[in-house]
């Protein structure tokens, strides 16, 4: 007899969202956006990220103004 393989055998637990509902994504907010941010310095996929593409683009804007400000590093070179 062949056995019933059961495809459903995933995790089922819920996985946390990366931004919390209380959280805003701004460029002042320089705690939030290292956690999107690699340590050479480059702005981590929306896979790695687990991000919506609006989450996603919100993000990469907000990263790219505070570089500007020189909030946030362009690059990461430190070896």
């Amino acid at each position: 007899m062949k056995q019933v393989i059961n495809k459903s055998k995933r995790s089922s637990r819920k996985r946390l969202p990366p931004i919390r509902t209380g959280e805003i994504v701004d460029y002042k907010n320089i705690n939030l956006l290292r956690r999107f941010i690699s340590e050479q310095g480059k702005i981590l996929s929306r896979r790695m990220n687990r991000l919506t593409s609006k989450q996603q683009r919100l993000m990469t804007i907000a990263i790219k103004r505070a570089r500007v400000l020189a909030l946030l590093p362009f690059l990461n070179n430190e070896n």
